[in-house]
Order: C-alpha cells, then sequence, then structure tokens
C-alpha cells in the first residue's frame, strides 16, 4: 500500500506538518508539499533536508482554488491521501479532486464560503454519501482545536464518564513574540473567527451572544489566570452532535489587551471588513490588504516564548456519581522552534494531522465517509499525542470553574 501523502499549504502549519511527517518513515514513504508559492515550499524543504530529516521533501506548485489543477497533482503524484493545511476555502476544492482521483483527505478546519463568516460543518458532512461510495475516508478537523479537543472529549467519554453533562474547551496563548499586532495563524481568519457573534450550546439549543461579550479569568497550568472570552469554534458543533448528553458546550479563548486594542481600532475603520471596495478603480477586500501587511504566521517562531495551554473540563456522571476531569496539553513556543522552527499554535495544529494521516496510512483510523475525530477510538491518538511532542495531562475529580 502507497505511504504516500501530499501535503497543501506552506503556511506556519504546513511547515510543520511536513516537517513531522518526514521524521517519521515508519508511517509516510514519501512526503510532497504543494502551495499556490512555489518558493515557500522550496525554503521548508531545504530546511528540513538541513536539520537531517530522513524523507526528502518534494516540492509542486498547485493552485488549491482550481480542481483541474488538484487533480492533475494527484494524478500525476499517486498519493495514498492528501493533508489539507490551506485555507478553509479549499476545503471542498480539495475534496471534489480527491473523489476524483480515488485519494483520501484530512484537513484542520472546517470549509468557509469566502464571502460570508460563516463556520458550519454541512457542506462537508453533505460528502459523506459520495466518500462512502468512492471507498475513501476524509477526516475533519485533525488540529488541536478542532481535532486533539475531540480526542480528549471522545477519551473522557469512553474511560470516565457514563453521562458527559458540561464541557468547556479552554484555549490560552501565553506567548510573547514581540510584534505590536501580529495573529497566530491565518490573520484573515483568525479575526474572521473573532469578530462574528459567539454562539454555545444549552439544553438542547444555541445561545448566540454579541462577540467577545462573555469573559472572565480562567486559571491554565503553569500559567495562571489570563482573561477568557467566549467564542464560537467548529468543534462545539461535531461535539454536541456526535455526544448527545451534553447539556452545555462552550469555547474559551485568551486575548490580550494589548490585541484587543489593535482589533477595536481596525474594526472601527473597517480594516476587518469582507466586502470589497473601490480603490484606484479596483476591487480589494480590506481584511485581505491587513493580512497582506500583517506578519506572517509562520515568521513568529524565532524568539517567541512563553507558552501555550488548551484543554478540556468536563462534568457528568460515573457510576451515578457526579465527576469531573481536566485533561490538557501545555505546549512551549521556544521549544517548536528549536525542533521545527515554527511557533507553538502551529506546532499544536501540525503534529495532529500528521497523528490523524499516520492513523488512517496504519488502518487504525479507515472506513469509508466523512468523519470527525471523536468518531474513532481515541486511544492510539492520545498515545501518539505523547511520543510526538504534545503530552498530555490529567486531572480528576478537582473543583472546576463550572460556572465561571
Amino acid at each position: 500500500m502507497s505511504k504516500k501523502v501530499i501535503v497543501i499549504g506552506a503556511g506556519g502549519v504546513g511547515n510543520v506538518v511536513v516537517k513531522k511527517c518526514a521524521m517519521n518513515p515508519q508511517f509516510f514513504s514519501e512526503v510532497v508539499l504543494a502551495s499556490r508559492t512555489l518558493s515557500k515550499c522550496d525554503a521548508i524543504a531545504l530546511e528540513a533536508k538541513n536539520i537531517g530529516l530522513p524523507i526528502e521533501i518534494k516540492t509542486r506548485r498547485v493552485d488549491a482554488d482550481s480542481v483541474p489543477e488538484l487533480i492533475q497533482l494527484f494524478t500525476e503524484e499517486k498519493p495514498y491521501m492528501v493533508i489539507n493545511v490551506a485555507l478553509p476555502y479549499q476545503d471542498l476544492t480539495i475534496m471534489d479532486a480527491c473523489l476524483a482521483t480515488g485519494v483520501h483527505y484530512l484537513d484542520t478546519a472546517n470549509y468557509e464560503p469566502k464571502d460570508e463568516a460563516k463556520f458550519e460543518y454541512s457542506w462537508q458532512w453533505a460528502y459523506q454519501e459520495r466518500f462512502k461510495e468512492a471507498g475513501l475516508m476524509a477526516l475533519l478537523g485533525c488540529g488541536f482545536d478542532p481535532g486533539v479537543t475531540g480526542v480528549y472529549t471522545a477519551y473522557a467519554n469512553k474511560h470516565y464518564f457514563d453521562e458527559m453533562h458540561y464541557l468547556d474547551i479552554i484555549d490560552c496563548n501565553a506567548g510573547d513574540h514581540g510584534k505590536a499586532f501580529a495573529t497566530n495563524f491565518n490573520p484573515e481568519i483568525n479575526i474572521r473567527e473573532i469578530t462574528q457573534k459567539g454562539k454555545y450550546w444549552e439544553n438542547g439549543q444555541w445561545v448566540e451572544i454579541d462577540a467577545m461579550s462573555i469573559h472572565k479569568p480562567i486559571e491554565y497550568p503553569n500559567i495562571g489566570p489570563k482573561e477568557s472570552y467566549l467564542l464560537y469554534h467548529e468543534e462545539l458543533e461535531s461535539l454536541t452532535k456526535n455526544f448527545p448528553s451534553l447539556k452545555r458546550a462552550r469555547f474559551w479563548m485568551t486575548f490580550g489587551q494589548a490585541y484587543l486594542t489593535h482589533l477595536e481600532v481596525l474594526q472601527n475603520v473597517g480594516m476587518t471588513s469582507i466586502q470589497p471596495i473601490k480603490f484606484n478603480g479596483m476591487d480589494i477586500v480590506p481584511l485581505e490588504f491587513l493580512k497582506a501587511v500583517l506578519p506572517e504566521p509562520g515568521t513568529l517562531g524565532e524568539n517567541y516564548s512563553g507558552q501555550t495551554s488548551i484543554g478540556c473540563q468536563i462534568k457528568g456522571l460515573k457510576d451515578g456519581q457526579d465527576t469531573t476531569y481536566y485533561v490538557y496539553n501545555n505546549c512551549h513556543h521556544a521549544e517548536c522552534y528549536k525542533e521545527v522552527q515554527a511557533q507553538g499554535v502551529s506546532y499544536t495544529t501540525g503534529v495532529p494531522a500528521m497523528i490523524g494521516a499516520s492513523l488512517m496510512i496504519q488502518g487504525e483510523w479507515m472506513k469509508p465517509g466523512v468523519y470527525n475525530v471523536e468518531e474513532f477510538n481515541p486511544d492510539p491518538f492520545m498515545e501518539m499525542l505523547n511520543i510526538h511532542g504534545l503530552p498530555w495531562h490529567e486531572l480528576h475529580n478537582i473543583t472546576l470553574p463550572h460556572e465561571y
């Protein structure tokens, strides 16, 4: 069986994915990195060669908005699967090309239309029967959040709960990159995500709130209390579907005051808008222009200090008794840079993508159709997190800030 993989996207996450794949010849035989900008691919491949990784990375150019170009690439390279870490707008074109060429699929973020900040799995779940009939698998949202957070939840459900009632996913980046304003992943996606209305699941329905309107300090391990904001995040949609005992599910993320001040000013002057405007006779999208002038996330790794902390806090029942569980990972930016020349946010997304792909190639996670990570046995994934750079820690029956 082929163990060849194509990684699409040469940003911060793509850099981590290809290097982690190239470190593991027991899972991958060949690694191809493809992007619209070939020079970015070549630079990453050269870095991988210079640090002595056992698999040489091949590079190709492709426009991931073009199904014919993707089909040509897949036909020529004949990979077992594609790891999509390009833009969420491109998920469906890549899935279409996979169907046309008989290639398995994995991504780290759900599809969203370019002209509307709307995050839903519905577009990709609609591919279920087509992938089943083709004998192909698509694994959705296999980064950290979504991704590891879903695996954490499935692991908790399997081992520690008869019923899970309350889930809080908490995400802290306590790092310092020394820039006045920069986002840790694609600025366009990041800003679209946090400027839309928030929502959370409670008692069988979605509760919508104004953007960033609910926030509280949350205590993070080895970091301390950080102001955390309630956002909508895509894994809530799949987790509430796959674990119907959940009475409430929420997602919290930290933001520093300087970041929020910059963002407020940018919003007030219209720079976060996704509606085209006329400038010198041309249509430009303000947010796309803003992205072009902000630091690329892949360049933030050097001299990035501090750490991230992401985890799941769960309350429910076991043997009729109330029980709580907290599982989390802390990741140091500087250690990530030493290993793969990346900052921690890229690392925490890229490593799980490699792990998910390896489990598909090994057949541990393999069945035709379209699935989210929590629908598979979490145990081998959890074991590989400890081996490949994202060790996890768990706390049982502690007092969780259940009501925040």
